[in-house]
């Protein structure tokens, strides 16, 4: 069912696309996931320090789509007037406290779809990007989104993804897989041109 947000703002919205990736509506983010997912718009960040260690972090346990599990260190979804690298630093700071110095897209085509075991189906057109910290900045974690967060060197993540695709989320091993092509060092990584985002991710780029 696609709802068209209004005055009422409590309930966070996601971007509903259509098959060529475009904004065709709006649907209440606790409603969107279950066993027939639509498609939406989401992102998914993946913060490092000055020494190029990636920030890892474990799905708070109670969450609908992969609970506990190992991923990138933020994920979320736009909200249907905002640009997607402002959606990354808004959720950096809900869900892990944490301020950056730049923000990057580097994927920006990456699309994923993943079946939990229980039929509940993640569907996302889902850019990807990547964050830089301060020298020693650390994080402060919302255990209702995050339950533990850690930092290692990316081609040990890289590594062990290689090892065991399933020790993270479906997202993040398949992400890995083409992260992995810009290089070996995620601090070198070329950024990605905007005009590649989906077309729903354009929208808010041309309204700025």
């Amino acid at each position: 069912m696609t709802t068209e947000p209004g005055t009422e703002r409590a309930a966070e919205y996601v971007v509903l696309c259509g098959a060529d990736h475009e904004r065709i509506g709006y649907a209440p983010k606790a409603e969107v996931h279950h066993a027939r997912t639509p498609l939406h718009l989401a992102f998914s960040c993946y913060v490092f320090d000055p020494a190029g260690r990636l920030l890892v972090t474990r799905r708070a346990w109670h969450k609908r789509t992969w609970p506990g599990v190992r991923t990138n260190s933020c994920c979320g979804h736009p909200g249907p007037d905002e640009p997607v690298a402002g959606a990354v630093r808004r959720r950096l700071d809900q869900e892990l406290g944490i301020a950056v110095d730049r923000v990057d897209l580097v994927l920006p085509e990456f699309r994923y779809h993943a079946r939990m075991d229980d039929g509940v189906e993640e569907n996302e057109v889902c850019p990807v990007f990547r964050a830089v910290v301060p020298e020693g900045a650390e994080p402060h974690r919302d255990p209702d989104e995050v339950a533990e967060t850690g930092w290692m060197p990316w081609q040990d993540f890289v590594g062990e993804v290689d090892a065991d695709p399933a020790a993270v989320s479906p997202w993040a091993a398949l992400q890995v897989g083409e992260l992995r092509q810009l290089g070996p060092d995620p601090l070198g990584w070329a950024a990605a041109d905007e005009g590649r985002l989906p077309p729903a991710a354009r929208e808010t780029l041309e309204a700025r």
